[in-house]
């Protein structure tokens, strides 16, 4: 099959091993399949971390380079989703790292009740009818947590992830995962999260130019080697 159609029919008909098999043959252009793939969730992880939309980009790019030079590291004893984000997690906690903005944070120091401050009074049900403006509260809600309980939350209740994922991905114990998101549901105000529900992907967009751009800068990297 030549690639063109290959890409064509991948979304839906080829899974994220097979398309590696691919690349391991040699077949460096089917890896934008994967980036299509995940472009997003690397975005909102990222996004997460840094707090910065440029800096997020530069994070996929640089996650996607470091991924597809470290095939031969992939065993598949995890999904390569979880593999791939991982590597993402790292990245934007590098670049963090680096700003001088991370804080330490001590689970077993933790006693009584966490809050946050969201800017602005949160509106009424009524004042919040649209989704674009509960996806917007949400993002900001999400964006005001410390990193350790923001990306647990993008992980778990904007992707999906399950525990154990969120716990590869992220370098945790399965514990800590599960006091980080209750700690981290209660600090958004958990209702708010409920409210918005289902629509909670249509936070922290990925517009169609980004995905493009991303796409096309990481294969101009690889294609020159």
């Amino acid at each position: 099959m030549g690639t063109a159609r290959f890409l064509a029919q991948s979304f839906s008909q080829f899974t994220d091993e097979e398309v590696v098999d691919r690349l391991r043959s040699g077949d460096t252009a089917s890896y934008e399949i994967l980036m299509r793939r995940y472009n997003q969730r690397l975005y909102r992880i990222a996004r997460a971390v840094l707090r910065d939309d440029s800096e997020a980009e530069d994070v996929m790019q640089e996650t996607y380079v470091r991924a597809y030079q470290n095939l031969h590291q992939f065993e598949g004893r995890a999904p390569f989703s979880a593999w791939l984000t991982r590597i993402a997690v790292r990245e934007a906690q590098a670049r963090l790292r680096k700003r001088h903005r991370s804080e330490p944070l001590d689970d077993a120091a933790f006693t009584g009740e966490l809050s946050m401050k969201i800017t602005g009074t949160l509106p009424t049900p009524e004042q919040t009818a649209s989704t674009a403006e509960l996806a917007h509260l949400l993002e900001e809600a999400l964006l005001e947590l410390p990193e350790s309980y923001r990306e647990v939350l993008v992980l778990r209740d904007v992707e999906d992830l399950s525990t154990a994922e969120t716990a590869a991905a992220l370098d945790l114990t399965e514990q800590n995962v599960k006091v980080r998101l209750h700690r981290g549901r209660a600090m958004a105000r958990g209702w708010l999260l409920e409210r918005v529900g289902s629509h909670a992907r249509s936070a922290f967009p990925f517009l169609a130019p980004r995905c493009d751009r991303v796409v096309a800068s990481v294969l101009l990297r690889l294609l020159r080697g």
